[in-house]
Parts: C-alpha cells; sequence; structure tokens
C-alpha cells in the first residue's frame, strides 16, 4: 500500500512533470491533447479514399488507437499521388464490427486482416510450440505484430509496411518505385540510431555489419526470406543479456537486414522527427512524427493536409 501511495504521488507525477516540461510545460501539453482530440473527431469525416484491389499493396498494423492516423496518412498519400494503391490493414487486436464498419465505409476497397485469420497465419508459420518467445512477445510488446502478425500472411511476397504517424507532403517516388518493382529491401533513415541494443551484441549475434540508422516507419521486406529461427533466437538473447527496448522490432528489422544490399530512402525526403519549420514548409515528401515532431503533428501538419 505504502509502494503504491509512493508511485501515485512521487514516481508518476515526477514521470508527468518530465513529460510536461519536454512539451513546453502544461498547458502546452494540454493544447497539444486538443488538438489530438481534434484531429480524432475530424478523421470521422475525411472523405472515402478507394483502395484498387489491382493497385499497388501498401500495409498498416492499425487498430481502434490508431486509426484516425492511419486514414490521415492515407488521405495524404492519395492527394500526392494519382498512383492507385491497394490498402491492407492487419488488425493489431483491437478491431470489432463498428471499427470494420468504418474502414468499409471510409477505406472502400481496402483488406482486412482480423484476428481469426492472423491466428491461422502465425499457427501455420510460427506455432506456439516451436516459437515460444515470440508468442510471448507479441502478447507483451504489439510492436513486434509488424513482423509476426504481417509477414506470416501470404498475401504478397514483398511487403512494405508503413507506420500511421506520418504524412505524405508531395509524391514518394521512391516508394513507389520500389513497391513497383520490389528486388531488396527498403527503409527509411532515423534522425539518430535506436536500436536499444548495442551494435556489438547485434552483429555478433547476425554476423554481419548493420546499417547505420535504420527506422521502421517504412520498411519493406520479403516474407519469406524471414527466418523465424533467427528472430525467435535474436530476441530471446537480446533481452537476456541487455533487457527489454522499446526499439526490439527496429533492432531485429535491422538485424533482418544485416548488411545485404538495400534501398535507403533519402534523409532529405523522408523526414524522421522534422522540425517546427520542416512541418510549416511541408518539407521533403514524408514526415515521420515521432518524439517531440508529435506537437507539429497535432497542432499543425494534419490540418495543412485537411485544409482546416
Amino acid at each position: 500500500m505504502i509502494q503504491r501511495l509512493l508511485d501515485i504521488f512521487y514516481r508518476d507525477a515526477k514521470s508527468k512533470l518530465k513529460l510536461y516540461n519536454r512539451f513546453g510545460g502544461y498547458f502546452n501539453y494540454k493544447k497539444m491533447l486538443l488538438s489530438q482530440q481534434h484531429m480524432e473527431k475530424f478523421s470521422e469525416n475525411l472523405a472515402p479514399i478507394l483502395s484498387d484491389e489491382m493497385g499497388l499493396p501498401v500495409y498498416f498494423l492499425t487498430g481502434k488507437k490508431y486509426l484516425y492516423q492511419t486514414l490521415f496518412c492515407i488521405y495524404s498519400l492519395r492527394k500526392c499521388s494519382t498512383q492507385k494503391f491497394h490498402f491492407v490493414l492487419v488488425d493489431d487486436g483491437s478491431f470489432d464490427k463498428a471499427l470494420i464498419d468504418r474502414v468499409r465505409r471510409q477505406i472502400p476497397g481496402s483488406r482486412i486482416i482480423l484476428a481469426d485469420e492472423i491466428a491461422m497465419n502465425i499457427e501455420a508459420k510460427i506455432p506456439m510450440e516451436k516459437y515460444s518467445y515470440l508468442h510471448k512477445k507479441r502478447h507483451e510488446y504489439p510492436h513486434i505484430k509488424k513482423l509476426t502478425d504481417i509477414h506470416t500472411s501470404s498475401q504478397h511476397e514483398w511487403k512494405i509496411v508503413i507506420d500511421s504517424d506520418m504524412l505524405f507532403w508531395s509524391e514518394p517516388k521512391e516508394f513507389i518505385e520500389w513497391i513497383n518493382q520490389p528486388k531488396q529491401p527498403i527503409f527509411m533513415l532515423d534522425c539518430e540510431e535506436s536500436y536499444g541494443y548495442s551494435r556489438a551484441l547485434m552483429s555478433e549475434l547476425t554476423g554481419a555489419k548493420l546499417y547505420d540508422l535504420l527506422n521502421v516507419g517504412v520498411i519493406g521486406l520479403r516474407s519469406s526470406t524471414i527466418d523465424w529461427d533467427k528472430l525467435e533466437m535474436w530476441s530471446k538473447v537480446l533481452e537476456e543479456r541487455e533487457g527489454t527496448s522499446y526499439y526490439l522490432e527496429q533492432a531485429l528489422s535491422a538485424m533482418l537486414i544485416g548488411d545485404q544490399p538495400s534501398t535507403t530512402l533519402s534523409r532529405a525526403s523522408y523526414i524522421v522527427n522534422p522540425s517546427k519549420e520542416q512541418v510549416e514548409d511541408g518539407e521533403g515528401c514524408l514526415h515521420h512524427y515521432v518524439d517531440l515532431s508529435k506537437e507539429h503533428y497535432f497542432k499543425v501538419a494534419w490540418k495543412r493536409v485537411a485544409g482546416v
């Protein structure tokens, strides 16, 4: 009981204060949250975005908490390109009938891969009895579903997966060219390296010199080449030797790619954690709103995309 009171009145309060200070204080943080709520509400009335079954496939892991961001990301892509796309939404475990109906209404023609189908795919490719650690991580760490839940689907040989908290500002030609003719992995470059594990351990496990600054906001892989045995072993050893990390999925993706020839998207055009000025100027063709750039995302960026 005393420990819980300490958590509530000291540790939790200290953590919140640190968060408020990072975003310019309590009142500025609350303004950001109000802008986020406005964005979420506004997304309900975005015009339908047609998904063409014969278009270029683009995958999202999404659900109740993130669908509004997925919609804005797709909306911004359609505004910037005349290319036809096929949007595949993979259930993060939170889809229900209301959410399915909303997707059918706002992204007609899209494909939704729901929990039952995901479970069958996983049982076929990475059964519990052989891959118990990956199954454990799926329940503890949702980000790993971008690997396990998407790449066990056999629908497309190559899959490009993009995060929902991104907006397109001009036609992403390199992105489109890759989906048209994928020959090697593709990924974004981070603003700073965030693997969560030491390069020494990652290289020891893979036997490869890893790419610098890999970011999984945009990542394309060939599903059939993913070595699930290695992913099972790597994730277990990484955590046993250096603990858990928010960036595990990014580290595993970097390890999967290793040093094989890959397409790296330009940091000048595909921008991770854009500054306020980059957001206001619409610099580059894609922004990935992580860390402090969330403020500009919620206060400015989506409104410009929506013409508000």
